[in-house]
């Protein structure tokens, strides 16, 4: 890594509506350095980067490359720069094949000035092997894609660049294990030819792995930054958060209740053979590579996944769930793995969206009782302290660990007996995440079981008074950690399919 300053961000201030969001950040690294920029949502991390992106003007301060100030007036700017952002939205063309997608605004030409798809499909197949996804055609339409494909194809887009400095924002959120492995090949090779990656990640285990240093923001300040190797994940929480958080994982004491759900050879499309009892007050962990069927179980449950094969029993009754409103009527709720596409109307008002599955409630004929209403948005904004303006603020305003909470309050407010949590804290940030943790204990002691599907092994491990393993569309282990020692190499033994199948019912 050489030791020169490629980048320097000195006094930069921003402010939207009288608001400011930044403070005199001041921000540099090295050519070829991987700096991980951490932060609570909020913390300001995502204007800092789309600032030197091009996409936001400073109101003060500098950006300065290679010792030189520039102007960033424009994502053109930043890119004749040598400046890329990945986001964690996709902003593809949806439309448009991939080769276009890449070279979207830089298109090669004929000489007569028409566009010269052969090299572009050419350069594209060039570039789409070097990230592993050789068996990609350049001319596929983006709209066809998986999401961890279009996520693929905007690295390959910020790659085709020949960047010298790359911001990547949560860029494994939908990647597979294989791709995310493809990935950390790609930023060690990028950071030994002197490329400088900037990763802004909510998974501290990323950040270990592949992050020299570490900048930690909060509330719109540079809070620290230091060598990865000299800080520890406490004094990384505690600056993020700015205080200690105690008890980070709840120690929850399990009192199992009467069976409330029993799964006996459940087949579908996607699963086969799955056998499983729930319990009153149990939180099971549901963990495994995606693909391995987690999701699809959580669909099959709740009515979204036809059932082929096998029975489901619901306090000891044999019931056929066909449909999310069969689930709602029997008392199961599911928190989607998505919460944009699948969870909230993000246009919506926040009280819309938590009273959405209880509006019968309050709302009889043209007639509506406000104060049932109010009674049941001031419980759920309580509990679960959810941080807003008001109750009609747009849920697409919210920070994403509110915008789980807000999901996650519709969904107790059906009452459920079943309450199925599918990747419950996948972008959120440190805090948020114990919040979310403290919740599902409660939500737990007060009866309710609760089935935890998580990719996150620290959060299973610890949440879970059992971890169902799945490969392969199997459930093929269960571990008990609160009665036996459990390590992520055990776990991930049988994720991974080195055994003999086994499959074990409890």
């Amino acid at each position: 890594m050489n030791e020169e300053n490629i980048l320097q961000m000195k006094g930069i201030n921003k402010s939207f509506g009288g608001v400011q969001v930044l403070h005199d950040v001041d921000f540099s690294m090295h050519a070829g350095e991987v700096r991980a920029l951490a932060g609570e949502n909020g913390a300001g991390k995502s204007t800092l980067m789309k600032i030197l992106g091009g996409i936001y003007d400073c109101d003060t301060g500098e950006v300065i490359i290679d010792g030189v100030p520039i102007g960033l007036g424009s994502v053109e700017e930043a890119q004749k720069h040598g400046i890329a952002v990945i986001h964690q939205e996709i902003v593809l063309v949806q439309d448009m094949t991939v080769g276009e997608n890449i070279f979207l605004g830089r298109e090669f030409q004929t000489k007569a000035g028409f566009v010269d798809y052969h090299q572009m499909y050419k350069k594209a197949a060039e570039i789409l092997e070097r990230i592993g996804l050789s068996t990609l055609k350049p001319d596929t339409i983006v709209r066809e894609l998986s999401i961890s494909q279009k996520q693929m194809v905007e690295i390959a887009k910020a790659l085709s660049t020949d960047a010298r400095i790359i911001v990547m924002d949560e860029p494994t959120s939908s990647l597979t294990d294989r791709e995310v492995e493809f990935l950390f090949g790609q930023i060690k090779s990028l950071s030994e030819k002197g490329v400088s990656i900037i990763y802004i990640s909510h998974k501290m285990d990323e950040i270990n792995q592949i992050a020299d240093s570490i900048t930690i923001m909060r509330d719109g300040r540079h809070i620290v930054t230091a060598p990865i190797r000299e800080i520890s994940y406490e004094q990384i929480i505690q600056n993020m958060v700015g205080h200690k958080i105690e008890d980070y994982y709840p120690d929850y004491e399990v009192k199992l209740g009467k069976e409330v759900l029993r799964v006996e050879n459940l087949t579908t499309e996607k699963v086969e053979n799955i056998n499983f009892s729930l319990f009153e007050g149990e939180i099971l962990g549901i963990t495994g590579l995606m693909g391995a069927g987690r999701t699809e179980l959580a669909k099959a449950l709740f009515g979204l996944d036809e059932v082929q094969a096998g029975s489901i029993y619901l306090e000891g009754e044999k019931c056929i769930v066909k449909s999310p409103r069969d689930a709602i009527q029997k008392k199961i709720a599911l928190v989607p793995e998505d919460r944009k596409e699948n969870g909230l109307f993000l246009e919506n008002s926040i009280s819309f969206n938590m009273t959405v599955t209880v509006m019968d409630e309050f709302i009889k004929g043209i007639s509506v009782d406000a104060k049932k209403e109010q009674q049941i948005l001031d419980e759920y904004v309580n509990q679960l302290e959810i941080k807003m303006a008001d109750t009609e603020q747009l849920a697409v305003e919210l920070s994403g660990g509110n915008q789980q909470k807000v999901v996650i309050s519709k969904w107790l407010a059906s009452n459920p007996k079943i309450l199925i949590l599918d990747e419950p804290t996948r972008g959120v940030d440190v805090g948020a995440k114990s919040d979310i943790y403290h919740l599902i204990c409660q939500i737990a002691e007060r009866g309710v079981a609760i089935i935890l599907i998580s990719s996150e092994l620290p959060e299973v491990m610890n949440m879970s008074s059992r971890i169902g393993v799945m490969c392969e569309g199997k459930l093929v282990r269960f571990f008990h950690p609160k009665k036996e020692e459990v390590t992520q190499e055990q776990i991930m033994h049988y994720a991974t399919g080195g055994y003999e199948h086994e499959i074990y019912h409890q």
